[in-house]
């Protein structure tokens, strides 16, 4: 692996139309007089007819190119692999987003320093931003080991070109995504230490994963949503019955004027109805497009990458990605013991907020674990902050531990709790993304003040209204899913090793060993709906991959 002063006066850029000229230049003593892959030419320039189609990228030490790399991007012009084989005959190659990687070439007194592996990876983002999906190239022998490395696979398709002998090679740009993360040390050094000059960040933009891979399956541009009743949304935890009748109503009634129609700006009506309902002021409420973008907004304005946040471990994904990928803020977790079931303990989150963190966050009913710490414990404790700590506490769940559970009233009474609350897990309105926070009028005050306008749109403002007009019917739904996550339970703890822990919300969240996956414990969140089946999915990152069934 190279030192990270390999890299050092090293820049990676496109290159020019100067560099272009080298670059022929350079292709022709490698390619025709080192490796005989070409008859040397007078002239000494080695050019193809793709070369006004394709994208130089160069690893420079000041004016002296050391090594360069040629990405060829779909076109009427086709690839280099074209006049070697024809293309349908590999599936692998197939798509209109495929790009080419070729001519990898590192000059010979630049060899050992890891520019080929940088010259590689600068394609791989280059391809990124071009939105490509799959990689085709072709790998010379003595170098195959490269290629490999950093994800492409072999087609088994092997042929000559003069005296060179090359591999068919191909991937998308997913798997190399995964490979290159094993390379995070290699990478690291590469970020810190060469100069890059090229567009595009040197790492793609940090995306949370949250669920919702189903869709891949489906459909994304929904022209085959039939094929939902074939397959299980079954890695995000959305409810196992239907909205309440009132909300089906409401929207099949007026359904092409609620479309075509904006709604109260600031969704004046439904923070009303949010504030008669918890019984809380309307200053106290503000509203949103689901709890990710009272994540996003309210965070990212709050906080700055000196502060210091104190979240769950586990707690489910969104959190830890905001704080760390998105803010970057100085993060500490609060284990939470797997002897003790995962529960929250009151006594050392007391002690912890002794150290006046700028934020604390709460899950509460915890997910994964589904763990609840009562409404009275967690005030009690929460009335001990240090008045500079914000405290968030997220009860996405908390309808499912009771009516009275909630801390809404208690943080809008108070100076520095706020409540998070999405009308998703428990009203079944996860497609029309609503949700709001409740708190002290001052911090709500501050944050309405960056909210756009009509940022809930109107049919999920009516169906969200409705929804709180119909509360016997929710509570009814509670019931059958408390009824229905007990016998899966049960079920569940039948099966040899497994362990299911007491949670109180729409999942159960299951310890397993599968010996022949990855190392125990395997974690799996659990859940029952009205075929009381099982279902398989990815989970958040931070648990890597663990069964997952939703209601």
């Amino acid at each position: 692996m190279p030192p990270a002063r390999a890299f050092r006066d090293f820049s990676l850029r496109l290159a020019t139309p100067a560099d272009r000229r080298k670059i022929y230049q350079l292709r022709h003593a490698v390619y025709a007089c080192e490796l005989g892959q070409h008859r040397p030419n007078e002239a000494g320039v080695l050019q193809d007819a793709l070369d006004d189609h394709n994208v130089y990228l160069v690893a420079v030490r000041g004016d002296i190119i050391a090594g360069f790399i040629s990405v060829t991007p779909p076109g009427e012009r086709g690839y280099s692999v074209d006049k070697y084989l024809r293309r349908e005959e590999f599936p692998e190659l197939a798509g209109a987003k495929l790009y080419e990687v070729r001519l990898l070439t590192v000059l010979d007194r630049f060899r050992g320093r890891g520019l080929a592996g940088a010259l590689m990876y600068a394609a791989l983002r280059w391809i990124e931003a071009q939105q490509g999906e799959r990689i085709v190239a072709i790998g010379r022998r003595e170098v195959l080991d490269l290629y490999l490395r950093v994800g492409l696979r072999r087609l088994g398709c092997v042929f000559q070109s003069g005296a060179v002998t090359y591999e068919l090679l191909a991937t998308t740009v997913p798997e190399v995504r995964v490979r290159l993360h094993q390379l995070a040390n290699l990478l690291g050094r590469l970020e810190r230490n060469m100069d890059w000059q090229l567009e595009m960040p040197f790492r793609p933009a940090p995306v949370c994963f949250h669920g919702g891979a189903f869709f891949a399956a489906i459909g994304a541009e929904f022209d085959h949503l039939e094929r939902r009743r074939a397959i299980i949304n079954a890695d995000v935890l959305d409810p196992w019955y239907p909205p309440s009748p009132g909300v089906i109503a409401a929207l099949q009634d007026d359904l092409p004027w609620l479309l075509r129609t904006s709604p109260p700006t600031q969704s004046e009506g439904l923070t009303k109805v949010i504030a008669r309902t918890r019984g809380v002021p309307e200053a106290a409420v503000v509203t949103g497009a689901g709890s990710s973008d009272l994540i996003f907004r309210a965070l990212r304005h709050w906080l700055h990458p000196s502060a210091s946040v104190l979240i769950l471990d586990p707690m489910y994904g969104e959190y830890a990605h905001v704080l760390e990928q998105v803010i970057g803020c100085q993060v500490e977790r609060l284990t939470l013991s797997r002897g003790e079931q995962y529960r929250l303990d009151p006594r050392e989150l007391a002690r912890r907020l002794r150290r006046a963190y700028d934020l604390v966050v709460l899950v509460n009913p915890n997910s994964p674990t589904g763990q609840h710490l009562p409404r009275r414990d967690l005030e009690r404790v929460l009335s001990t902050a240090p008045a500079r700590t914000r405290i968030w506490v997220d009860e996405t769940y908390v309808e499912y531990a009771g009516d009275n559970q909630s801390l809404e009233v208690f943080a809008a009474a108070s100076s520095n709790v706020v409540v998070c609350k999405s009308m998703s897990k428990v009203y079944a309105l996860s497609g029309v993304r609503v949700a709001y926070l409740c708190g002290p009028e001052r911090l709500m005050a501050d944050l309405r003040g960056i909210t756009p306008p009509w940022v809930v749109g109107l049919p999920a403002q009516v169906a969200a209204v409705a929804a709180l007009q119909d509360l016997s019917y929710y509570a009814l739904r509670r019931a059958e899913t408390h009824q229905l996550r007990g016998a899966l339970r049960e079920g569940l703890c039948a099966f040899n090793g497994w362990k299911v822990l007491p949670g109180i919300a729409n999942f159960c969240c299951a310890i397993c060993r599968r010996r022949d996956r990855m190392p125990p414990p395997w974690w799996g969140v659990v859940g029952s709906g009205a075929c009381s089946s099982a279902r398989w999915a990815r989970w958040s990152p931070a648990w890597g991959t663990a069964p997952c069934a939703s209601l």
